[in-house]
């Protein structure tokens, strides 16, 4: 029985995960570790603690780590050590080799590590994978993505100067906030090989990251095809747009992430088609996310995405920085771990 449950982290997303596992663990001891003291302790929480030493004297039995990604590792780490299973945030971490140690850690102690890129319990991009995995629409020739949103429009009422998102020290910029696209190119189309980036501040937002990023990938042949995706992100743009489109032998499938969407340009029809068609509720694939990572702890299954899909994610990532530092030229990826 899962009993004792740490929530590392209280932001937004903190405070989004202490009220689904509260909801789905009704009757667990839950517990808040945050260096600024939260006071009063929040209704669906148990108490709280100020240092790691206290939160593994709690010897919890599953944690959730949503603090900010640089401080991911050192805080895992420990609690793998003693057996905790470990929801993290994405991303895993700031850069490769802490992400590394982490996976280390969790593999030595036989903890369960999976990886936030709750898209992937999202049923539009479920069913857009289906879709391809299908082969509905033939051989996939190119893929076309983009990713973009005003960043002080993100969290009403705060301040976006002082948020993760806007600080390099605290693992903001759009390569790692918006790495959900990262991650779903690499699980719907396998292995990136190389990539070219050109990553920028076009605007004159109050940042020390980058707020655009242009990322061209190419994946590892599949039945003899090589797959090039073309990735746009920002945090520039005030049309709130997530989009995926696969141009294949018999048209053109698309999702639309904010409208949870799934449609299909049939060639021979020359029209659209919806196939998936959901309204958008902001906990559901959070909720999903949460079922599978307690059905994972609760029955000792392999978790998905886990620790090297994280990995991967900020392998490609650091990839795009040294391709952005050669002007663009493209760069082969190096598997940490391997």
């Amino acid at each position: 029985m899962i009993e004792r449950v740490l929530v590392v982290g209280f932001g937004s997303i903190g405070q989004r995960h202490l009220r689904l596992v509260r909801e789905l663990l009704p009757n667990a001891d839950i517990r808040i570790l945050c260096r600024t003291a939260v006071e009063p302790v929040p209704c669906l929480a148990n108490g709280c603690f100020s240092s790691i030493d206290e939160a593994i004297g709690f010897a919890p039995h599953i944690a959730v780590l949503a603090n900010p990604a640089p401080f991911h590792a050192p805080v895992g780490e420990s609690l793998a050590r003693m057996g905790c299973h470990l929801l993290v945030e994405k991303p895993l971490a700031d850069c490769s080799a802490e992400a590394l140690k982490l996976t280390q850690a969790c593999s030595s102690a036989g903890s369960i590590l999976q990886v936030g890129y709750n898209l992937r319990f999202l049923p539009s991009l479920r069913h857009f994978k289906t879709v391809l995995d299908e082969r509905r629409m033939g051989n996939v020739w190119s893929v076309r993505c983009e990713v973009g949103q005003y960043l002080p429009s993100w969290r009403l009422g705060t301040d976006y100067r002082q948020g993760v998102s806007a600080q390099r020290a605290l693992g903001g910029g759009v390569l790692l906030e918006l790495s959900h696209e990262i991650d779903y190119l690499h699980w719907l189309f396998g292995d990136v090989d190389w990539v070219g980036a050109v990553l920028g501040k076009q605007s004159d937002l109050e940042i020390d990251v980058e707020d655009t990023a242009h990322l061209t990938l190419g994946f590892a042949p599949r039945d003899g095809m090589r797959t090039i995706a073309s990735l746009s992100m920002d945090f520039i743009r005030h049309d709130t747009i997530r989009l995926c489109s696969v141009i294949g032998t018999h048209g053109t499938l698309r999702w639309n992430g904010v409208a949870n969407l799934v449609e299909f340009f049939d060639s021979r029809e020359q029209s659209w088609q919806v196939l998936f068609s959901e309204s958008p509720e902001l906990d559901l694939s959070y909720r999903a996310q949460w079922r599978a990572f307690l059905d994972c702890v609760t029955h000792a299954k392999k978790a998905s995405p886990e620790g090297s899909d994280g990995l991967a994610v900020l392998d490609i990532i650091e990839a795009a920085r040294q391709s952005d530092a050669a002007m663009g030229q493209r760069v082969q990826i190096k598997r940490s771990g391997t």
